[in-house]
């Protein structure tokens, strides 16, 4: 017996506090055997502590001097499981594991037991020690006169807090809260009850609002958070009842959601994954249920079909429960999505229906402003779409002052759900924007002013061609916008392309040659219409014209949001430090000619 104790002490549980759990359903089991066979005895389960440890009393089935030899200390059979049918269903114990737990705190365990169902059969001890040795011993009738089990826990030396009062009080309720049977702790003088069946989802209240007011407490007794909103989760058929409360803040959808997940009436784990879709990282559940397998620690669910199917159940009633809030409370869907709008994108580009459904309610950011993506989709059949944010930033003003409509397609599931519209909303076209729509929509300038700033336009083709862009004049508003930096991923991929080919050796650099690409180079579109760039075309002296377009090409670049390459960050530098320079001596000359005068 010592290499399994080890074994549960070291390998098998995450915690010494599932110590009372193991007891609690053991004592549970006892007694759901014992009603099956007399249902009018009694149920109630007591703790006791004192200074010699813990004591637990159950009025359960017991067992005799054969079931003692055959179960206690042995691993992997389970009296419950092995000589009782509809175990699964009934019983909290699945792997015979037992009382061994209890060795993560305990140096001894003794367990005085006698049969309900063998009357005649006298009572029976059962003494063991963490070194791993055990002995069974008859007991005289004045030992044990009454049916059921009572199990003594010595403490082992470093062990002591477990059997604080304090904490054991706190773990009966942890785990034991919503057990069908009465538990209570005797200590110091007073008794305190630990159960509060039945579980709050199975009472019966005067109205909804009451009903919904007593979840909404519940979850934040058990959760520690006031919950946004509380879905019912009643799946007869996947054995599960229980609530799902709606975080008040926004997740992560990176974050794996952790649920409380009880097992018939027995904390299973208050952190247990995997019992809902991914999508749904909005909630957080509280259920019990009798049909989901536990693993052998009891800390976990088993991934099989039947976590599964319920999984998918789960994920239908969340769906369902967002559809009838759209259909019957708009009010309660707009505070939900407020704060989970991302949530239910999520759940949307899996379910073309649910999507349709949330077009009237889903917020998008767009050169119209926030709008939902069906009152966007109807003013704007063409719709298109930046694949980042940073290029939505860039040309969103422009766009918008050129009456293009487009969609930031940036964040976490826009873009996919946008290529889902013409599927949902027929005769709309969805398209990537291309910087040639912007160029597009922007008026062109007339023949004789272009000419006129002829000069001034080779002389920022001829600055900014080392850069690979090219500068080209259009007008369009709004007229504060000097100048807008337009390219492509394909054009900033070929620019890192060349940045890195002129630091690297002959061999990578020829390397990278041979990736170059022909794509379109930047452009950098002057506005005729911006009074800055009017004035920037009557400067006669060069060195100061130039300085001036390198500035208001690193103004263009730092609109777009974007990183900087280092060739980009060099040239604002030195053209800030350049017109300084320019405007201190004018400073300076105007007050010595002041002075003269």
């Amino acid at each position: 017996m010592r290499g399994l104790v080890d074994l549960l002490s070291h390998h098998l549980y995450s915690s010494p506090r599932v110590y009372l759990r193991e007891l609690l359903q053991n004592a549970v089991d006892a007694v759901t055997a014992r009603q099956r066979v007399e249902p009018t005895a009694p149920t109630a389960i007591r703790i006791s502590l004192d200074e010699a440890g813990l004591r637990i009393d159950d009025p359960g089935i017991g067992l005799t001097e054969a079931d003692v030899h055959r179960f206690l200390a042995t691993i992997g059979r389970s009296s419950k499981r092995d000589d009782l049918e509809g175990a699964r269903q009934e019983f909290l114990g699945q792997f015979g594991i037992g009382l061994l737990a209890c060795f993560t705190v305990a140096e001894q365990i003794r367990v005085l037991t006698r049969s309900a169902t063998a009357s005649e059969a006298p009572g029976v001890e059962w003494l063991a020690t963490s070194d791993g040795t055990y002995s069974v011993r008859r007991l005289a009738p004045h030992e044990r006169a009454v049916s059921g089990t009572t199990v003594y826990l010595t403490p082992r030396a470093g062990a002591e807090r477990w059997f604080a009062p304090d904490l054991v009080i706190e773990l009966a309720r942890d785990f034991g809260s919503l057990l069908p049977y009465e538990v209570t702790v005797d200590t110091n003088g007073r008794t305190i009850r630990t159960t509060d069946s039945p579980p709050v989802w199975n009472r019966a209240y005067d109205s909804a609002a009451a009903r919904r007011a007593a979840l909404i407490e519940y979850g934040e007794r058990v959760l520690g958070f006031t919950a946004l909103d509380v879905v019912e989760l009643d799946v007869e058929l996947a054995g599960i009842r229980g609530a799902a409360y709606v975080l008040p803040q926004a997740a992560n959808p990176a974050d794996r959601s952790r649920h409380r997940v009880y097992l018939k009436g027995m904390l299973l784990n208050d952190a247990t994954t995997g019992l809902l879709p991914e999508w749904a990282f909005f909630v957080r559940c509280v259920i019990d249920t009798d049909t989901l397998r536990p693993t052998a620690s009891r800390e976990g669910l088993y991934e099989d079909e039947t976590l599964v199917a319920v999984r998918e159940a789960l994920g239908v009633r969340l769906r369902d429960w967002l559809t009838g809030l759209a259909a019957q409370e708009p009010q309660r869907l707009a505070a939900f999505l407020s704060v989970h709008s991302l949530g239910v994108k999520a759940m949307a580009r899996h379910d073309a229906e649910l999507f349709r459904i949330m077009l009237p309610y889903l917020m998008w950011e767009t050169t119209d402003g926030r709008v939902t993506l069906a009152e966007f989709a109807r003013k704007h059949p063409v719709v298109r779409i930046t694949p980042t944010v940073e290029e939505f930033r860039q040309i969103a003003t422009i766009a918008s002052a050129q009456g293009v409509g487009v969609i930031n397609g940036g964040y976490t599931y826009d873009s996919e759900l946008v290529a889902l519209l013409p599927g949902v909303m027929p005769g709309v076209v969805v398209e990537k924007l291309g910087s040639d729509v912007v160029t597009a929509s922007l008026d062109p300038v007339d023949g004789a002013d272009e000419l006129a700033l002829a000069g001034f336009m080779a002389t920022a083709r001829s600055t900014l061609d080392p850069l690979g862009c090219d500068v080209i004049l259009r007008a369009f508003f709004p007229a504060s916008v000097s100048a807008l930096h337009l390219d492509s991923r394909a054009v900033r991929n070929e620019q890192t392309r060349a940045e890195i080919a002129a630091d690297a050796d002959d061999l990578w650099a020829e390397i990278l040659g041979a990736l170059k690409s022909t794509e379109p180079r930047a452009q950098l579109v002057l506005n005729h219409r911006s009074p800055v760039v009017r004035r920037l075309a009557t400067i006669r002296d060069r060195a100061l014209l130039v300085t001036a377009i390198e500035a208001l090409y690193g103004q263009s670049l730092l609109m777009t949001h974007r990183p900087l390459r280092s060739v980009d960050t060099a040239l604002l530098n030195r053209a800030f430090d350049e017109l300084l320079g320019w405007a201190s001596q004018n400073v300076t000359g105007s007050a010595e000619g002041n002075g003269k005068a």
